[in-house]
């Protein structure tokens, strides 16, 4: 018998790539989210965030959104 892994949230992926389009690595989104916006995300929870196991708050979409410079509701639906 096998799993189906379950996706936690389904802005993981585009977080991460303009993330990588900005040059950031995932410390720096981490650090610039606690220093500018007050929210606390670890390095680990970035990459779980990223992979999709992790499930992401709507004040830390609209936070990693801002320091991205990106819309949130792209984060969300993509080209759509």
């Amino acid at each position: 018998m096998f799993t189906v892994e379950k996706k936690q949230n389904i802005s993981g992926l585009r977080i991460r790539q303009v993330r990588l389009q900005r040059g950031l690595d995932q410390v720096e989104l981490a650090a610039a989210l606690n220093v500018d916006y007050w929210v606390k995300l670890e390095q680990s929870d970035i990459s779980e965030i990223e992979r999709q196991v992790r499930c992401v708050k709507d004040y830390e979409l609209n936070a990693i959104s801002e320091v991205l410079d990106i819309n949130p509701v792209w984060l969300l639906r993509g080209d759509k």
